[in-house]
């Protein structure tokens, strides 16, 4: 799921589960319950989950840890 936060998020790069991030906002976003990576270019952040999770919960605590980092 693409999440547009609107600002430059720097060069692109993708974290799996287990990676350790320089931010702290994509390093909250990967403990999230059935995150599986997590993907950033240009003006978004792209998160890819597990077969078995639910979008509806993901989806939730995304914009709110984007929301927050970015301003949104």
């Amino acid at each position: 799921m693409k999440f547009i936060v609107g600002a430059p998020v720097g060069d692109s790069r993708t974290y799996v589960k287990g990676s350790t991030p320089d931010e702290d906002f994509v390093a909250q976003l990967l403990i999230l319950e059935g995150v599986a990576s997590v993907f950033l270019t240009a003006d978004f952040v792209t998160i890819s989950k597990t077969p078995v999770a639910s979008w509806d919960s993901i989806a939730q605590q995304t914009t709110a840890i984007l929301e927050n980092h970015f301003g949104g």
